[in-house]
């Protein structure tokens, strides 16, 4: 017995025996199974008994209508699209149809290409639509750590090192670009480390002058410059007890930098302008999204400071290398942001889901959290649609889609581009390492982190 058309199951309404024929021969063509009823009765009792992923249907039929069977499909079986033949095209019956819950509409005689690519397009709606009712329904059952969130692989390895780390008192370095929960990683460490009772105390090394940062890392003395009317306590100091994060340090001026790697082996810090030493215990959680690595051969940031501060690694995937897991937030986010501005927007229809999943997120969490706040402000229905998306997710296209070297028709990103670049290379050299990175242009600690990423040196 041959094997059933995987592309999916089709039900084809419709009173004339002609057209029904002819259209489940065409459809077969295109390796879709299909199924045919002549009323809307029929095709209702089929829905009930069996699993079908599109329904076409004609407009005009006696007794029950296609507008009939849109309204029963659309209440009993609302995932499954129903797509409207008619050769009564008229604008009118156009909007009719889709008011009683029609996906689409196309007016006869239809060619089959045409057909074909309707029918893939409902197929692909679906099966969004499916994968967001899921997300919603496992969101408050989904693995994360703290507040992270995500299914992903990727997640769920950061995920499996966070726990292993929580219980330790060893220092963190945060790698990661901009906006994929640094922060949110530093204070999850916290509240699950040995000291949650202690303070959390945070200061972005990139956002002020390396005179302010120093004072307010170390403190000052009173008269100790020109502006110092009081003593001052600094930060050090004040995470005594508890965790000392110190976001963007790829930023921090390198003269300070020798001064901070003391205090981290003195374990203590002198205020500026004093004399004492002024004792600290806290962890120290550190975060860049800068190549420290490669800041290192350019003289930029001190090898020393780099392995104080980085005795255990976490580095962040970009939200562009967690598939559905953009799906997953943008529905937690809904929920959060819906309820602080008492809008009843529950949902993201499966066509903005859709765009949601096709877009880089240069920005990562941030961006997509900054997205679902403009768009529930924006939500004119209980679901965000593509019109409340901005024009640069809406229109977006990718473009970073290339060749693959092994098979020219084969398709593949530039990220699985370069890891099997990388990885042939490594191969070439006999799996020197330096040799490899030399040949690469890229600094050992990148190569490094790369083939961790790719879990080890398996050839592509």
């Amino acid at each position: 017995m041959a094997e059933e058309p995987s592309k999916g199951r089709v039900l084809v309404v419709d009173d004339d025996v002609a057209m029904r024929e002819l259209l489940q021969q065409g459809l077969r063509t295109l390796d879709f199974a299909v199924e045919t009823r002549a009323t809307v009765e029929g095709a209702m009792e089929s829905l009930a008994s069996g699993d079908f992923d599109v329904v076409v249907t004609d407009l005009r039929m006696p007794v029950r209508d296609g507008h009939e069977l849109c309204r029963r499909v659309a209440a009993r079986h609302p995932d499954v699209p129903v797509l409207v033949l008619t050769a009564f095209g008229t604008l009118d019956a156009a909007v009719q149809a889709i008011r009683a819950g029609a996906y689409d509409f196309l007016s006869k005689p239809v060619a089959l290409d045409v057909l074909g690519i309707a029918v893939a397009r409902a197929l692909e709606r679906r099966s969004i639509r499916r994968e967001v009712r899921r997300l919603q329904q496992c969101l408050e059952d989904t693995r994360g750590f703290g507040e992270l969130e995500g299914e992903s692989a990727p997640m769920k390895r950061v995920y499996g090192l966070l726990e292993r780390i929580a219980s330790s008192d060893a220092s963190v370095l945060i790698t990661g670009e901009s906006g994929t929960g640094k922060e949110m990683v530093a204070k999850a460490l916290h509240r699950r480390g040995p000291r949650p009772q202690g303070p959390f105390v945070a200061i972005n090394c990139a956002a002020m002058p390396e005179a302010l940062l120093e004072s307010e890392l170390f403190g000052h003395e009173k008269g100790a410059f020109t502006d110092a009317r009081g003593s001052r306590t600094g930060l050090f100091a004040e995470a005594d007890g508890g965790t000392l994060f110190l976001d963007e340090i790829g930023d921090m001026p390198l003269g300070l930098q020798a001064k901070i790697l003391r205090a981290l082996q003195e374990r203590s810090a002198r205020p500026v302008g004093g004399r004492r030493e002024v004792p600290f215990d806290a962890r120290i959680v550190a975060a860049t999204h800068r190549d420290l690595g490669g800041m290192i051969e350019d003289g930029r940031f001190r090898e020393d400071l780099f392995f104080r501060i980085n005795v255990i690694q976490v580095d962040l995937p970009p939200l562009r290398a967690r598939g559905n897991d953009v799906l997953l937030l943008a529905q937690r986010f809904i929920v959060d942001i819906a309820k602080r501005a008492r809008k009843t927007v529950v949902g993201i229809e499966s066509t903005a889901a859709a765009k949601l999943l096709a877009y880089a997120w240069p920005g990562n969490v941030r961006e997509l959290h900054n997205c679902i706040e403009r768009a529930v402000a924006l939500a004119r229905s209980d679901h965000i649609t593509i019109d409340d998306l901005p024009e640069r997710i809406e229109s977006y296209r990718s473009s970073h889609i290339v060749a693959s070297a092994e098979d020219p028709t084969e398709l593949v990103t530039l990220e699985e581009l370069e890891r099997r670049y990388i990885l042939r290379v490594l191969e070439a050299v006999g799996d020197n390492r330096t040799l490899a990175a030399k040949t690469l242009g890229l600094d050992r600690t990148t190569l490094y982190r790369k083939l961790e990423r790719y879990g080890g040196a398996k050839r592509p």
